[in-house]
């Protein structure tokens, strides 16, 4: 909480549909399709535009930017651009769905279609020629994952650790979520698979290294080193890095469903 990101502010207290983090910044959705902001401010993260006032349907954050996506498939972006990660393409629209990354930004289309813009040193905003039947997309610090309609998934961008390299024969998936340096995918039958950095800093038990015995998840959450799932039950399971309590302090009002 250095800076404010875990204190949410009144105006977050009630009516919020929806919930996003950003690296230094947290986000939320209001039932009146307007986003209030906390937290980190330094590169504008924080300073939710009067355009994202109204009329928003999801949102998302990146590592110093944030996004919103409109009710009329168009996509708003704040915060830091020093490599155009909002510096959303003037003709894009029929969005429905976006994932903030490390400094870059993707949009799904209504088409199946990805578009991504910001940094793309490691190729991480450039989906792969002929990426079609899109159904989910997320970004990371350096690459981006996407799930297709078959449950099959698609990486691309950064590979140091081998975030981008999808298990063999991976399938039946029906979520995903890039963490920093690896991946999470969420199966039909209620498991977790894991790839990428198993051991970074501060994560001596392992981000990438899927509890045993983990079964009846039903959504996942990939951070920089730590990782979280929801299981059918409403409990939250955490693992990774605990440097700071973000996986030792889950809340105690575990298993109530929302």
């Amino acid at each position: 909480n250095t800076y404010g990101e875990t204190t949410a502010p009144a105006a977050a207290q009630s009516g919020v549909v929806a919930i996003a983090a950003g690296g230094t910044n947290s986000l939320a959705l209001k039932a009146d399709g307007s986003v209030v902001a906390w937290g980190a401010d330094w590169s504008g993260q924080s300073d939710v535009p009067t355009t994202a006032q109204s009329g928003v349907i999801a949102i998302a954050g990146g590592g110093n930017h944030s996004l919103a996506l409109k009710s009329n498939g168009t996509v708003v972006a704040w915060g830091r651009d020093d490599t155009n990660e909002i510096d959303v393409p003037a003709d894009l629209s029929g969005v429905i769905g976006i994932s903030g990354g490390g400094t870059h930004s993707l949009a799904l289309k209504s088409d199946g279609t990805v578009v991504g813009w910001g940094d793309d040193t490691d190729g991480q905003a450039t989906p792969p020629a002929g990426l079609s039947n899109v159904v989910a997309i997320s970004a990371a610090g350096q690459h981006s994952l996407a799930l297709k309609s078959d449950g099959s998934v698609v990486a691309w961008g950064g590979n140091a650790n081998g975030e981008s390299s999808v298990p063999s024969g991976l399938s039946n998936v029906v979520a995903v979520s890039a963490g920093y340096d690896y991946s999470l995918a969420l199966k039909s039958d209620g498991t977790v698979v894991a790839w990428g950095d198993k051991f970074p800093t501060g994560a001596p038990t392992g981000v990438a290294v899927v509890p045993a015995g983990l079964s009846g998840v039903k959504s996942i959450a990939a951070g920089y080193a730590d990782s979280l799932v929801v299981k059918s039950d409403g409990s939250v399971v955490g693992w990774g890095a605990d440097e700071e309590g973000e996986i030792d302090e889950l809340p105690e009002r575990q298993g109530e469903e929302e």
